[in-house]
């Protein structure tokens, strides 16, 4: 049988951006996490049974600022193919530069009652080193939560893109950048706490950091951002942008031959991965409490990559399931059994390579189909 030819006016079938089911469960994602869970946890007494503790409220506010990293990973490794192992970086770049302005907040109350912090009373410095300056501004700090991270991935892709560094290649080096800026965080004379880092935070706004109004109001904000993040990453999805890297993914050289330029599509897609990075790490600072380099550490970053590939890289809905299961277990384990919190981990990737290789939403959809 011969096949029609096509007509000259074709166009793609549109996808719809969500359909009524999705939008239905994102409204009620959105109602849960910035309606009901503050009031479960600001309103309800805490001898009442529904009331949600603040344990509960921090940790699942830390997850969900690990889903963010998880969408970032998703979009520059599950669509356009490239396996970074330096995002841990990034993160840790936005929780430090949120985290400065949060030792500036905390002014007099310190243990040495000085303007200045006090791991910089401790080693006899006298003034702030030159990088501090603005911090003790909420808006100059929000700019370098994206600036830091931004600008340094802009630079660090342009070289790399441009070089057509690929592949295992690039993720070496990804990862030997993030252990670089780890040793350098480590030294004392870089004005970033040394190995101790941020912690101690009271204040932000003028507010209590450790008020429950300000847990949920972060627990909120990691929220929104997360669902923020989502939206867009479905819109990059279905976007000419979104087709030209999974092109990057599937054959970035065939893409060239049709006459694209994959240059400025991944440095776009990789700097915009880093900043998502950078502001979930601001968000995450404040709600535990503490950064310092070990954020850092190349293990950290490649467990971001076991996020993405236990729930399924390249789906939507992939990678929040990977990071929330990953660092379900993870709360669990470290709580209960510390000792063999790794061997779990090295158990699960080795599990999911072999018998997961599209991760949990691939596994769901084949079952789905076998059952049909």
């Amino acid at each position: 049988m011969k096949s029609e030819p096509l007509s000259l006016n074709y166009r793609p079938v549109e996808q719809p951006f969500f359909t009524k089911t999705g939008w239905t469960v994102v409204a009620v994602l959105a109602l849960v996490a910035l309606v009901i869970v503050p009031i479960l946890y600001v309103a309800v007494p805490q001898e009442h049974p529904l009331h949600l503790s603040a344990y509960t409220v921090t940790l699942v506010g830390k997850i969900l600022c690990y889903c963010i990293v998880a969408c970032a990973m998703n979009l520059i490794w599950g669509y356009t193919g490239i396996l970074s192992l330096g995002h841990g970086l990034f993160f840790a770049l936005g929780g430090y530069a949120f985290g400065m302005y949060l030792m500036r907040q905390i002014g007099r109350d310190g243990q040495y009652q000085s303007d200045l912090p006090d791991f910089m009373v401790f080693l006899d410095w006298k003034e702030y080193p030159w990088h501090w300056a603005g911090t003790d501004s909420f808006l100059w700090a929000l700019m370098l939560v994206v600036l830091v991270p931004g600008l340094l991935a802009f630079v660090f892709g342009f070289f790399a893109f441009r070089s057509r560094i690929k592949g295992v290649y690039f993720s070496i080096i990804t990862q030997a950048l993030t252990f670089a800026f780890m040793l350098l965080f480590f030294r004392n004379e870089t004005g970033f706490g040394g190995n101790n880092g941020f912690t101690d935070f009271k204040r932000i706004l003028g507010f209590d950091v450790t008020s429950p109004g300000m847990r949920a109001t972060l627990f909120a904000l990691s929220a929104a951002a997360l669902l923020g993040a989502v939206v867009m990453t479905r819109y990059l999805e279905r976007s000419k942008t979104g087709r030209v890297l999974r092109a990057i993914r599937d054959s970035e050289s065939r893409l060239m031959f049709s006459g694209y330029n994959p240059l400025w599509y991944k440095l776009f897609i990789w700097t915009l991965s880093a900043v998502m990075c950078g502001i979930a790490g601001a968000l995450y600072v404040p709600q535990v409490g503490i950064i310092n380099p070990s954020e850092m550490s190349p293990a950290n970053s490649i467990e971001i990559a076991v996020w993405v590939a236990v729930g399924g890289r390249g789906t939507l809905i992939g990678p929040l399931l990977g990071a929330s299961t990953v660092n379900g277990a993870k709360s669990f384990f470290t709580q209960s059994f510390p000792e063999y919190w790794l061997f779990f981990l090295g158990l699960l990737f080795i599990l999911v390579t072999l018998f997961m290789p599209k991760g949990i939403v691939g596994l769901v959809n084949r079952i789905m189909k076998r059952d049909q």
